[in-house]
């Protein structure tokens, strides 16, 4: 007999990403700040979600809206006070919520001390990110001198030259974001000290970003040089290097991560599930989980991501019931379409027009918590947010997507070619800020906001969702609660049924005696469904969606969960 898995205490828990500058503004500057959050702590709760993860208030130049950190160990004044962290602190515990922080700890800023310090060749901190000399016979500072033609993720090279020093650091970001020599002991004491203080102000986690960088797979200056080459980011040169299980070891017993129970989420580029087994092994514990890249790179062409490409769903179904299958009996899963740096998903795979928007973002939502792993909500996923819908470039702040643009333009590419790309895959799509009513700003602020709110807040915004009682809002509390009242959705076997199928996604949870049964039409299209291939129903209870056991064709976008006791 088939018997519970011994899963962690947050295999039952629903976790609720904030982006802090676009959440809610207390002082009208026009950037969302803590006291802001604090006002909406009741709003959060009453969505029926365990932990808030919280994306950096650390101090930060805010060159890439906080991931690039000038202290760790201060509040952003942009964002509050240390008094205003604590206060946040014992609002979420007194309401039973638990706090993720962000740890972005692959880079620091430029501004950082430690960074200023090392920029000195005979410093002791020289040796805290990576400096290498201009290849041998160039000129420093001149194109071609970079110690390699490695790219970064934000284009163009991924080594600065720094006069004062007369050396290149290596940035895999911004060049306003070096990287750590996570080889240097020194470093990683600071990093597991700092994450030990945060613990102790009742931070209960960690959302680790980039984690997977800290241990790079080649030597910095191996000779990968390719004269007359544009740069070029190879991914697997400086992804899940050598010493990345013993790093993470490391940190978990410095930390007490496993002894303190916290919460720990890896973001982790070319990180194959077979690999995310042996980080979330629970014989080993290392991570939480992680989250993979691979479901969201289907829709992207064989450059930038902002290479359109059709997605074609049994691609996505396949995808995810692999990491189901590979993570089922070893490690976890996490379960997210979106957060601060992936689009609205109601618009990048579904349909965001007036008549399927509620629909369509209800199925997507149904099919993400239905399969088994900790599933994220990123705000205004819960109202189902689309993108934003910018036309023009002046209309974007991320960096990325400035980046992207100047360079894609300057090499050829038609410019509406490039603004498609942006409207359907920029950051900002998931940055803009959340309106909480109709009116001016949609309640956001009082000010000017830092990024201009969708088109559309005037109908998609917290009060009309709170409004409707069948509405997206309501439809992910009942997902939610279905997550902590069954231990079938929980810890139930995933099986996926109708796997080539176009339009429908089908999969069933067991556990014992119980299986959930989730069918759902992802398309704008009826849909006819092959009964005689899906479990019998006659005695089925239907626990969201539709009116009965008829299911033999569905409505555009309609997805029904349904519940069989044997």
């Amino acid at each position: 007999m088939e018997q519970p898995l011994s899963d962690p205490w947050w295999s039952d828990a629903v976790v609720y990403q904030i982006y802090p500058r676009s959440f809610c503004d207390s002082n009208g500057d026009g950037v969302g700040d803590l006291q802001g959050i604090i006002s909406k702590l009741d709003y959060v709760a009453d969505l029926g979600v365990d932990v808030v993860w919280l994306s950096p208030i650390y101090a930060s130049p805010q060159d890439d809206n906080g991931y690039d950190i000038a202290d760790y160990e201060e509040i952003d004044p942009l964002f509050g006070t240390m008094g205003d962290f604590e206060e946040l602190v014992a609002g979420l515990h007194r309401r039973g919520l638990k706090l993720v922080m962000d740890l972005v700890v692959n880079h620091t800023s430029d501004e950082h001390a430690w960074f200023q310090s090392s920029r000195d060749p005979q410093s002791p901190k020289r040796e805290w990110y990576h400096w290498r000399p201009a290849r041998e016979g160039f000129e420093p500072g001149t194109p071609g001198a970079e110690p390699t033609n490695w790219g970064s993720f934000f284009g163009g090279s991924a080594w600065a030259y720094d006069e004062a020093s007369g050396e290149y650091y290596l940035h895999l970001f911004s060049r306003k974001q070096p990287d750590l020599n996570w080889e240097n002991p020194e470093v990683r004491e600071a990093v597991y000290a700092m994450m030990n203080r945060w613990v102790e102000r009742g931070v209960d986690g960690f959302r680790m970003d980039v984690i997977n960088l800290i241990s790079k797979t080649m030597p910095l200056a191996d000779g990968h040089q390719r004269p007359g080459e544009p740069y070029s980011f190879e991914v697997e040169r400086v992804a899940n290097g050598p010493r990345m299980v013993e790093f993470l070891e490391e940190m978990n017993a410095a930390v007490g991560i496993d002894a303190r129970q916290l919460f720990t989420v890896g973001e982790m580029v070319m990180c194959t599930a077979e690999q995310a087994r042996i980080y979330t092994s629970r014989a080993h514990p290392r991570l939480g989980m992680v989250f993979t890249f691979e479901h969201m790179s289907l829709d992207q062409g064989p450059g930038s991501k902002f290479e359109l490409k059709p997605l074609h769903l049994p691609d996505l179904k396949t995808n995810l019931a692999h990491w189901q299958e590979q993570l089922g009996e070893e490690g976890w899963n996490s379960l997210y379409f979106e957060n601060h740096d992936q689009p609205r998903v109601v618009s990048r795979f579904g349909d965001d027009s007036p008549e399927h928007r509620v629909a369509a973002a209800k199925a997507w939502a149904t099919v993400l918590h239905l399969h088994r792993g900790t599933p994220y909500v990123y705000q205004g996923q819960e109202i189902g947010m689309t993108n934003a819908g910018f036309t023009r470039i002046k209309q974007y702040r991320d960096i990325e997507s400035l980046n992207y643009f100047a360079d894609a333009t300057a090499a050829g590419v038609p410019e509406q070619t490039v603004l498609a790309g942006l409207a359907l895959k920029s950051r900002d799509n998931a940055r803009t800020p959340i309106p909480w009513g109709a009116g001016p700003q949609g309640g956001f602020t009082r000010g000017t906001p830092w990024l201009p709110l969708n088109a559309n807040a005037d109908t998609v915004n917290v009060q009309a969702a709170l409004a409707a009682s069948d509405g997206v809002r309501a439809h992910y509390q009942r997902l939610i609660a279905l997550r902590h009242e069954l231990e079938v959705i929980q810890k139930g076997r995933f099986d996926l049924l109708l796997p080539e199928d176009p339009k429908l996604w089908v999969f069933t949870r067991t556990l014992t005696s119980e299986q959930v049964l989730v069918v759902a039409n992802m398309s704008a299209h009826l849909a006819s469904v092959p009964v005689q291939q899906l479990p019998d129903l006659r005695d089925a209870e239907l626990l969201l969606g539709g009116s009965g056991a008829d299911i033999q064709t569905l409505e555009p976008w309609e997805a029904r969960v349904y519940l069989v006791r044997g």
